[in-house]
């Protein structure tokens, strides 16, 4: 599976009982998914420019493993399913630590939104024709 995001987990990223708090666990598979967008040549700047942006409906983390002070995280996503259109999609990530080990998996389900309009809209054609080339997961589900 491709990574998406690597990177250590940061001090600011811990909880009291010292390993990391749930938020950043959330935090990093968004930035996972900005990086595989961009690596598709969606980049933020355009769909700033468009007014068009992507919008959770809903964000599942399950914790398989504890993440702890100075770990180092990589982070891989893959398209579970979407609407023939693009205009509604699931995609999960995993997270792994250095060593290997799985320590969470986050299920993300969204959309895409018109921030002028605050409507759910779908992406001009080129956009679309890049976000079809998302890495989809082996039970991948087009609707």
């Amino acid at each position: 599976m491709v990574t998406y995001f690597e990177g250590p987990v940061l001090w600011a990223q811990l909880d009291a009982n010292m390993h990391m708090r749930h938020s950043a666990y959330a935090d990093f598979a968004a930035q996972a998914r900005l990086n595989m967008l961009d690596k598709l040549g969606m980049k933020a700047e355009e769909l700033v420019a468009l007014k068009l942006g992507p919008i959770l409906f809903r964000e599942e983390l399950i914790y398989h493993r504890e993440v702890g002070p100075n770990d180092y995280l990589k982070v891989t996503c893959v398209m579970t399913k979407s609407r023939k259109d693009g205009s509604r999609w699931s995609i999960r990530h995993e997270i792994y630590r250095k060593d290997g080990v799985k320590a969470a998996t986050i299920n993300v389900d969204g959309a895409w939104i018109d921030v002028a309009k605050r409507k759910l809209g779908t992406l001009p054609e080129h956009l679309y024709q890049q976000f079809k080339q998302l890495p989809v997961s082996e039970d991948y589900v087009e609707e």
